[in-house]
């Protein structure tokens, strides 16, 4: 397969209305498949969340990552993803999350380390712009000298790559510490101080709204690689509120890997 390079691609956005988690887990799936399928131009998805969640990686265990009670206290709804790496802890307005679905030419011939540091290098060049001296940190962390900005997770599925990060903005780390285990084990030696600097928002950093941020990068992917204003097809919204339903809602998948 020849390599091919973003502006060889017909780039979309799509930024919508909050969802819900599982509608998110669900349009990753569906809209991988459909870029790799080549029924949809490659694709940069802003997320907004309508509820908090806690996304955990397609393979991670559930009993070792989420404490089961401090999630049903807080409200909190517990989601597995399409893709590998670690739990994120989300409320609404506090992170920035985008998915990118593109053909694997985008990647051809890089390995996992050089495949997620070029799908990283327009955000680093936004927040660059922003005052922040970001770097891609292996294997798929975005960090800064303040501490760990965002972290990435991708997955191959029939032809395409999706390649979705989220990104600290204001995060509550005392809750974050009282719901995911491993971040709990992780700091116990350090304090709550440490896991402030681990997850460092963007809001400290910039001093600028979450809004404000999100057009940053959204300007920066279209000066590099052009962008169109896009929707989703009514026949992938509703593809996705059935996998929503039926595989993403469903204990079976949620407790997979138990």
């Amino acid at each position: 397969m020849m390599r091919t390079d973003w502006r060889d691609h017909d780039w979309q956005l799509i930024h919508t209305a909050p969802q819900s988690p599982t509608l998110h887990m669900a349009l990753d799936d569906v809209l991988t498949h459909e870029v790799g399928a080549g029924r949809r131009a490659p694709t940069l998805r802003i997320w907004e969340w309508a509820t908090p969640a806690v996304v955990i990686g397609r393979f991670q265990s559930l009993r070792n990552e989420v404490d089961a009670e401090a999630v049903q206290r807080h409200g909190i709804q517990v989601v597995r993803r399409i893709s590998g790496g670690g739990a994120m802890f989300i409320e609404p307005g506090n992170t920035i999350t985008y998915s990118i679905y593109a053909p694997l030419s985008l990647i051809t011939g890089m390995s996992f380390q050089e495949a997620y540091a070029f799908m990283d290098t327009w955000v680093i060049e936004a927040l660059g712009e922003l005052g922040i001296q970001a770097w891609y940190q292996p294997l798929n962390d975005i960090t800064s000298a303040g501490g760990k900005i965002a972290g990435a997770a991708q997955a191959h599925r029939g032809g395409a790559v999706l390649h979705h990060v989220t990104m600290a903005y204001d995060i509550d780390t005392t809750k974050m510490l009282d719901v995911l285990r491993i971040g709990r084990e992780k700091l116990s030696d350090k304090g709550t101080t440490s896991a402030a600097k681990r997850v460092d928002p963007l809001r400290s950093q910039t001093g600028l709204p979450r809004e404000a941020v999100i057009e940053k990068m959204i300007d920066t992917f279209r000066r590099l690689h052009q962008l169109h204003d896009d929707v989703l097809q009514p026949g992938e919204l509703a593809r996705a509120e059935t996998l929503a339903r039926e595989k993403f809602s469903s204990p079976a998948w949620l407790a997979d890997v138990v």
